[in-house]
């Protein structure tokens, strides 16, 4: 229960997600526009949860064990590592993925009124019974359940964080109500699996399997952990924002007291353009 193991069908996405950002970030620090250092470890720490996740004993013990492990495991790869890869983007190091037609007509997906429908779906389709064990059974099921808690949970940080410019009407308040909407989501499933009056999944009803708890102890400590860490994310989530309204009102009243249009202002606020907003107040002073 100790031992690490190598799976390549979930490993190989990492690895072409680690190569590409490498190279990119590498073209990017020749060109005289390195990426931030504290983008480039937020990116890597992502890949390393992901790894953590399939890799350590969290994989065996999740897929063989105990439900709440394999809650863990979910929580890893669907929320911390995508938001973490997500913190890590900026729209210099995407610019050459979006001139690829196919990649380029996804970037709608990242729509806020898109990513949040499509990661509730996701989130609870994968926890129906059926589709859950199916994922317990097939290696291949499972790791198309990884790869898509991670795409849809990175749809839903990158509305929030904009490497990209998502809507204008898509402020600091609306992105409070849509992280919210989020944990809502997810809180409710949370509550699902402690307040049931039965095990969802038959799958983890061994004795071999459940160490010591029943199966219902089992899936009342998964929804607990969910709720848990649901909500600390969320308060993180709500301070990160407090702190964004503050600079980017700060910014965005600087500029305009320097005559620039307010709604230039405040687009160039929000996108932490500093050395492009110190070349504009000069040129307005």
């Amino acid at each position: 229960m100790t031992h690490w193991e190598i799976q390549p069908l979930q490993l190989v996405p990492v690895a072409l997600l680690a190569a590409v950002y490498w190279a990119r970030a590498r073209r990017l620090a020749i060109k005289g526009r390195p990426v931030p250092a504290l983008r480039r470890t937020a990116f890597c720490a992502g890949l390393a949860v992901v790894l953590v996740a399939v890799c350590s004993p969290i994989d065996y013990l999740g897929e063989n064990r105990l439900l709440w492990v394999h809650m863990v495991q979910h929580l890893l790869l669907g929320d911390v590592a995508p938001l973490l890869v997500v913190l890590g983007l900026t729209g210099a190091l995407l610019r050459p993925l979006l001139a690829v037609g196919l990649l380029r007509r996804l970037r709608p997906l990242a729509h806020p009124l898109v990513a949040l429908p499509l990661w509730i779906v996701a989130l609870y389709a994968w926890h129906l019974p059926v589709l859950y064990q199916a994922a317990l059974h097939n290696d291949n099921v499972h790791a198309l359940e990884h790869i898509s808690f991670f795409a849809f949970g990175a749809l839903v940080w990158a509305a929030v964080i904009e490497p990209l410019p998502g809507p204008a009407w898509f402020g600091n308040g609306w992105k409070a109500v849509y992280t919210l909407a989020v944990r809502t989501a997810g809180a409710v499933l949370g509550n699902l699996f402690i307040w049931a009056g039965h095990a969802f999944y038959p799958y983890y009803a061994g004795p071999d399997r459940l160490a010591g708890l029943s199966p219902l102890a089992d899936q009342r400590i998964a929804g607990a952990i969910m709720f848990t860490e649901g909500s600390i994310v969320t308060l993180l989530a709500f301070a990160w924002l407090f702190i964004r309204f503050t600079r980017e009102t700060e910014l965005r009243q600087r500029l305009v007291d320097r005559q620039l249009d307010e709604a230039l202002a405040a687009r160039a606020a929000r996108y932490g353009r500093s050395a492009r907003l110190r070349e504009v107040s000069q040129s307005r002073s």
